[in-house]
């Protein structure tokens, strides 16, 4: 990863889609939800090969179906729920496997918001997981969205609820904010977080 303190990107994202490929999952934190959406957006514009959108807020939907965001040939949106969640994920393993592509899980907090048995989340949770060791197999990336705020001790928190960020040595982890009138994202260390700031 690069360790200069500031990378402007280019238009078609190059950069950050070249860090994503060497982590998997790759974790975008946010505190504003237009800023996620902004770069979810312009993430999507910049690719070609199909991508799998997993829509837990239903935010970006609202945006296609308002048509504010223009949905693009290659992107399947799934919605899941409490009761359609197995067949969901079961069409989303089985198109995962087909061929490499993009698979975007927006958001992490929609899991907690959606589902309130403990034991299920974790099961979620875990099968999003076993997804992205498979589909590193052929090389589709997996980038999870989250809401999140930095605590006091340097560790992220999930918004609402304070759950905690849990990190592994396979997952990246980055933070999207605006930065004067430019998107930023800030790669975030395991150790101590340290940030390097990246230009959208």
């Amino acid at each position: 990863m690069d360790k200069s303190p500031e990378l402007v990107l280019d238009s078609n994202l190059t950069s950050i889609k070249k860090e994503f490929k060497q982590k998997n999952p790759n974790i975008i934190l946010y505190s504003e939800s237009f800023h996620k959406i902004e770069f979810i957006s312009k993430l999507i514009d910049s690719i070609e090969i199909p991508i799998i959108f997993v829509d837990l807020d239903l935010l970006y939907t609202g945006y296609v179906e308002s048509k504010m965001i223009q949905k693009k040939d290659n992107v399947i949106i799934f919605e899941l729920n409490e009761t359609n969640w197995k067949e969901k994920l079961s069409g989303i393993i089985s198109n995962a496997s087909k061929e490499k592509c993009m698979i975007i899980i927006d958001s992490l907090n929609g899991i907690h918001n959606l589902f309130d048995n403990l034991e299920f989340v974790r099961s979620i949770s875990s099968i999003m997981m076993l997804l992205s060791d498979m589909s590193s197999q052929i090389g589709t990336t997996v980038v999870i969205t989250a809401m999140a705020r930095k605590k006091e001790n340097d560790e992220w928190a999930l918004l609402p609820g304070g759950k905690h960020i849990m990190k592994s040595e396979k997952t990246g982890v980055y933070f999207v904010k605006k930065s004067m009138n430019d998107l930023v994202i800030d790669a975030l260390e395991k150790t101590d977080f340290a940030k390097k700031n990246r230009t959208l």
